[in-house]
């Protein structure tokens, strides 16, 4: 399942450069992240990187693009990253 910030996303931005994939970026109100980016960090790290440094706890799981662990390891490989 992708990733998603919330509106209490403070737009300090230091999500955008952990994301292996380059799914984050800036939008109009808040960061945001693109879905089909998105591989909650699955072959890179054990945990989704920009929910680690994110100071506001704004990132969680998008119910709306639902994936399994291995949906997200064959993105991960088609992205090339």
């Amino acid at each position: 399942m992708a990733l998603k910030i919330s509106e209490e996303c403070v737009n300090c931005g230091v999500c955008e450069p952990e994301c292996p994939n380059e799914a984050i970026s800036e939008g109009e109100d808040k960061y945001v992240i693109d879905w089909e980016k998105c591989t909650e960090c699955v072959g890179h790290f054990d945990e989704p990187q920009c929910v680690e440094v994110c100071p506001v706890d704004c990132i969680a799981k998008d119910s709306e693009h639902p994936e399994t662990k291995e949906e997200l390891l064959a993105k991960k490989e088609s992205l090339g990253k």
